[in-house]
């Protein structure tokens, strides 16, 4: 499965802070009909993401009944994304 949509880069400041971008609804629910059987555990679905030029493997995470995608530290250097930026995401669903 290919997915790709743009969305507003945020920050999690939490116990291990990190940056994200929330997969649209409609593509959530894609990504949730395929979950079961791709999932490695924790509900977490392994995605080839890419932003830009940049390209990594990554997973998806579970929040709010949908998922965000985790943005690497030297992904937003590469593409020089700041938080609020709207960026366009592809993923491709790794089984």
């Amino acid at each position: 499965m290919e997915l790709a949509f743009s969305g507003e880069l945020w920050f999690w400041r939490g116990p291990a802070p990190w940056h994200f971008v929330t997969v649209p609804d409609e593509e959530s629910e894609l990504l949730e009909s395929i979950s079961a059987m791709v999932t490695y555990g924790w509900g977490v679905v392994p995605v080839a993401a890419r932003i830009g030029d940049s390209a990594w493997q990554t997973s998806l995470w579970p929040k709010n009944g949908g998922y965000i995608v985790p943005v690497k530290t030297w992904v937003r250097k590469a593409e020089s994304l700041d938080v609020g930026d709207v960026v366009d995401v592809r993923l491709t669903v790794r089984a």
